[in-house]
């Protein structure tokens, strides 16, 4: 009764517009008065929530990706990418996942591309004679590429409540992210042949040379954060403050496009980007505590055995959980509080938490595409001063080859497994 009274409160305050924080804690708070426990154990669950080395990497990854779009590196990011790729028939929508990949390995969040490369990215296309929809819709499928190509925050978070390597699970993200981006590639190309899309001028070897002299040093960022992971180099977090250091020193020293006062800006949004996490993740571990002393786990996974213990309906049944609940969650939200229920029951039919963490994440990231809460759509809507609905609409048809990567990831663990094997097993 008193786990019913737990969710119910929850579902309740955030049906309110309370902050995932706030809900998470108060109806945890309300379940530990219920059953008499002492209240320093919320204290003493938040504080251990926290306190884990991991998540040093998360305050560090943010303050990178903000440091490479003040000092704007993305535009170079986006010429090269548009020299290499543009030439194709729908050039520039190509050029739009091009540059999503390559800034993938920069920021590791879908919101920060969409606002980084959106505005960039829907107003070359615009000024080319593509379809505002058509823009709206590829900027905002490509943006998921980048929680999945290491280095990623949702990917930190969820090892650190799974207890899982961040090393495998960069590892996992990087030939999935791949297949993401060029079955948006083959969209792009249907897209196209059927509306006559134009192209940019034929392939251009000085112009490429050019682009790539003056993108090489960002591009050296992904190779020095995912290079160092899988080499052993550094962990994770060590990459985090190496991605920092580098991205100063272009912005300061090369470019000259950091001032003491962007400096001062990006750390003011980067405490305030770490701040809202930390509180989500310290909340959650509450929560987290309450499922696992109750065994909500064992005996949700008890409910499905009894409904079927057909492993790719419990599989199809997860998956269709997890895309509602990001329909309508903030992604480290959303891991917080299904990493703990999920998880065991998907090790109980012998799936790897290396590779349900890549799952969980995609799911998650199809749900920023999503209303009522998609967030990366309401990024966009901001950036290219079209209606929420709009874009709603405009992003629907490319959410076909991202929910088909999905369901390959899905039942074909070897697309996800192969590479953390290969380095780590």
């Amino acid at each position: 009764m008193s786990i019913l009274i737990l969710f119910l409160v929850l579902f309740v305050l955030l049906v309110c517009g309370a902050p995932v924080a706030v809900a998470l804690g108060v109806s945890s708070l309300i379940f530990i008065m219920m059953d008499g426990l002492p209240s320093m154990v919320v204290l003493h669950n938040m504080v251990n929530g926290v306190n884990s080395f991991p998540l040093i990497a998360v305050p560090f990854f943010i303050m990178a990706g903000h440091l490479m779009n003040t000092a704007g590196i993305t535009t170079k990011i986006f010429a090269f990418a548009r020299a290499g790729v543009g030439w194709m028939n729908g050039g520039l929508g190509h050029v739009n996942v091009g540059a999503s990949v390559i800034f993938a390995g920069m920021s590791g969040a879908a919101v920060a591309d969409a606002g980084g490369l959106g505005n960039i990215e829907i107003k070359a296309m615009k000024e080319a004679g593509y379809d505002t929809d058509f823009s709206v819709g590829i900027t905002a499928a490509s943006s998921t590429i980048g929680p999945i190509i290491p280095p990623s925050l949702p990917l930190v978070v969820y090892g650190v409540i799974a207890d899982t390597s961040i090393g495998q699970l960069f590892a996992a993200g990087l030939i999935p992210g791949l297949i993401m981006a060029l079955s948006l590639m083959v969209m792009v190309s249907f897209y196209a042949r059927i509306r006559k899309y134009p192209r940019d001028d034929r392939f251009n070897l000085r112009r490429f040379v050019v682009t790539f002299g003056h993108a090489i040093l960002p591009l050296f960022t992904p190779i020095i954060i995912v290079g160092g992971i899988l080499t052993g180099v550094f962990t994770p977090t060590e990459a985090a403050i190496a991605a920092v250091a580098y991205s100063l020193i272009l912005g300061i020293f090369i470019y000259r496009t950091l001032s003491l006062r962007h400096i001062m800006q990006v750390s003011q949004d980067t405490v305030e980007t770490t701040a809202s996490i930390m509180m989500i993740v310290a909340a959650s571990s509450i929560f987290a505590w309450i499922l696992t002393a109750n065994q909500v786990a064992q005996q949700f996974a008890a409910s499905l055995l009894g409904f079927t213990q057909d492993k790719t309906a419990i599989l199809l049944i997860i998956m269709l959980i997890v895309l509602v609940v990001g329909c309508f969650m903030e992604t480290i939200a959303a891991i917080t509080i299904l990493t703990p229920v999920l998880l065991p029951v998907a090790v109980q039919f012998g799936i790897d938490p290396v590779h349900f963490g890549i799952i969980l994440i995609l799911n998650l990231m199809i749900g920023l595409l999503t209303p009522p809460v998609g967030m990366v759509l309401y990024v966009l809507a901001k950036v290219s001063d079209v209606p929420f609905e709009r874009c709603v609409i405009a992003t629907a048809p490319f959410l076909i080859p991202l929910v088909v990567v999905l369901l390959m990831l899905t039942f074909i663990p070897a697309i996800s497994m192969w590479l953390p094997t290969l380095l780590y097993r």
